[in-house]
């Protein structure tokens, strides 16, 4: 075993509570892409790059008013691509380590998949929304609801909508996705804030015991680095999961330059010999 790998077994040992930070990079081991700069957004999407249209302009809620085949188009896709992805085995490592000890769930993915991998609802807290629920674009007052029965048919070459777009059931305008985009001073935080509150009152009464788990969560959008070394502060115990970006500063704190499933695997590995 590493020195890395020891010292961040020896923080998850002594914690009393563990709260996970999740950015982009935990997805990518199930096969998600993490639209980390320009070429690697187009090389998820080359619709895009023969468009010559970036993530950061296709995020924008804008077009849900001037372009709602393009916005839905981008949207869309990703909404059916989340719904047929399953988690990696990362994820189930979290799930037994939170049968162990209470955890938490802070992300700034919109996927949805800590949900889909077990994890209760309400102990997830989405800063930037999610892609799972939807919110009326003319703010109407009809409460964010579920995109469950949502279905956008998406022109694969230009990567437009075609058909009916998902309507608001109060009003029957245009619906959008309940995501933070970049820009947005639309988007409705009425469904994230209750577990937003809530997980933040969990890191107070908590703050003493906590170590932080933090899986591929980069610089380039700081919320969740920033999130789990104010939420590991009092203890120190930040383990930073992250293949690109590992150093840390901060307390006791230890990187992994490793992918997510692999180095979460790892630490379970060494965990059990000592949890037995």
């Amino acid at each position: 075993m590493s020195s890395d790998l020891a010292r961040a077994t020896g923080l998850l040992e002594e914690a009393g509570a563990l709260l996970v930070c999740a950015g982009a990079g935990m997805g990518v081991d199930s096969g998600l892409p993490d639209f980390r700069g320009t070429e690697g957004f187009w090389r998820a999407y080359p619709p895009y790059e023969a468009l010559g249209l970036r993530f950061e302009e296709l995020a924008d809620p804008v077009h849900f008013a001037d372009d709602p085949a393009l916005a839905w188009g981008f949207y869309g896709h990703r909404l059916s691509l989340y719904r047929a992805t399953t988690p990696h085995r990362g994820f189930a490592v979290l799930r037994r380590w939170a049968g162990r000890m209470p955890t938490r769930v802070f992300t700034s993915n919109v996927d949805g998949q800590f949900q889909r991998a077990g994890f209760e609802a309400s102990t997830v807290a989405e800063c930037h929304g999610s892609i799972h629920h939807l919110q009326c674009l003319a703010g109407c007052g009809q409460p964010v609801w579920a995109a469950d029965r949502v279905d956008v048919g998406i022109d694969p070459v230009t990567m437009r909508a075609h058909g009916p777009l998902p309507v608001c059931p109060a009003c029957g305008g245009l619906a959008r996705p309940n995501i933070l985009m970049f820009g947005d001073w639309s988007w409705d935080p009425s469904f994230a804030r209750p577990r937003l509150t809530a997980h933040a009152a969990w890191s107070r009464e908590n703050r003493g015991r906590l170590v932080v788990v933090e899986v591929g969560a980069g610089t380039a959008v700081p919320t969740v680095r920033r999130q789990a070394e104010l939420a590991s502060a009092a203890t120190g115990a930040l383990v930073r999961i992250n293949v690109r970006e590992p150093d840390v500063r901060h307390g006791r704190g230890v990187g992994l330059a490793m992918p997510a499933a692999e180095a979460l695997d790892a630490l379970d590995g060494a965990l059990a010999r000592d949890w037995q």
